[in-house]
């Protein structure tokens, strides 16, 4: 008899033809060499692509790296970008801390509210230059709150987030925003940027980041609060056209995970410089001087 079971639907499928379904024209006349530079949390970076937030990779890639965070904070602090970390023990933080790398702490949304406190208070004690919380990760597929590495999770309000705000003193990261609902709630307690992701199809049938992105910025306006996207972003032309919507940077993930495991920092740096390139050279094609001047007009859906 044959399996009439329906498709399993594929959200990083669908963002990745999303992506891929937006045009790019040209405009050559009066463009020179763009500047990639931007300024966040009161640095400068040379570049808006970021590092992903990944988690306990010294316990998923033990065969084959010694520490992958600690590699890919290497790499961006030689490529003067914005570095990530994700879940782990303070210690592990440290040790990336210890690279040099400019680095934001993404701490899980813990149902021991004490816990994301001793975190916070850790981070901003030793250097690190934003802390935040992927709020898409506080309920699991078994339609409870997620229990990750024996840690469970537990609901977020406004306020618990504008609790963790006031706390942290310095800048806060909401990751997992995926709807102006969120991010005009997010704008409003005072976080300093926001994270549109849907955590590699977390959520079924989620929306691509994208294609919601253009309502989230409409709902948020002339508001100061920066806006970052990752999901599907593996190429300079998929960085372009997230800024060109308007994101202030972009965050690589699961697509460098491949020059991570096969060779480290320098497989990291290699790809993202050669993301940069791609990037520079859609700038350059579409008369975009800098990130900040790149006109949402170019694409086409």
């Amino acid at each position: 008899m044959a399996d009439l079971k329906p498709p399993k639907f594929d959200t990083n499928k669908v963002t990745r033809e999303y992506l891929d379904s937006i045009l790019i024209e040209q405009r050559l006349i009066g463009s020179v060499l763009p500047n990639l530079e931007i300024e966040l949390f009161g640095e400068r970076f040379a570049s808006p692509i970021m590092m992903p937030a990944f988690s306990h990779l010294r316990k998923f890639l033990r065969d084959e790296r010694p520490n992958g965070m600690v590699e890919y904070a290497l790499a961006a602090k030689n490529l003067n970008l914005v570095n990530y970390v994700g879940m782990g023990p303070d210690e592990e933080f440290r040790e990336i801390l210890d690279t040099g790398a400019k680095t934001v702490r993404i701490i899980k949304p813990y149902a021991d509210k004490d816990k994301i406190f001793e975190q916070i208070e850790f981070a901003k004690k030793n250097g690190a230059i934003a802390v935040g919380m992927d709020i898409d990760h506080i309920f699991g597929s078994d339609g409870q709150y997620d229990l990750v590495f024996e840690d469970r999770m537990g609901p977020q309000s406004d306020e618990d987030l504008r609790s963790y705000i006031e706390f942290a003193e310095i800048p806060f990261v909401v990751k997992g925003v995926l709807s102006a609902f969120d991010a005009v709630n997010c704008a409003e307690i005072g976080a300093a940027a926001i994270l549109v992701s849907h955590h590699s199809g977390r959520m079924p049938f989620a929306i691509p980041p994208l294609k919601i992105l253009p309502e989230i910025t409409g709902a948020l306006g002339k508001c100061d609060m920066k806006i970052f996207v990752d999901c599907g972003i593996a190429t300079g032309a998929d960085a372009f056209k997230a800024l060109a919507l308007g994101a202030d940077a972009v965050a690589v993930g699961r697509a460098m995970m491949p020059a991570l495991i096969k060779e480290g920092q320098a497989g990291v740096e290699a790809y993202i410089t050669k993301m940069n390139q791609e990037l520079a050279y859609i700038m350059g094609f579409t008369g975009s001087r800098s990130v900040s001047g790149i006109d949402p007009g170019v694409l086409h859906f």
